[in-house]
């Protein structure tokens, strides 16, 4: 059960290191400095940056399901 617990924690984590370094780039390319935001509207930014990535895992989970299935998506 531990290991579990800490294969989470480590899996949150990186998530969020992951989002961070998106929201990060986002804001330069929309001109900005994250120094211009206050922690709120960052926390908002990383927040979005995370559910992104969750749906980009889930959506390549089940591409690679299909694709262990032999089953070809089009579209």
């Amino acid at each position: 059960m531990k290991l579990l617990k800490s294969s989470r924690q480590k899996y949150k984590q990186a998530l969020r290191d992951k989002a961070i370094k998106r929201a990060k780039t986002r804001i330069i390319l929309a001109g900005k400095q994250p120094e211009d935001f206050c922690v709120e509207d960052l926390e908002v930014v990383v927040q979005e940056e995370e559910e992104k990535l969750k749906s980009e895992i889930k959506e390549k989970g089940f591409l690679a399901v299909l694709a262990l299935l032999g089953i070809s998506w089009i579209g």
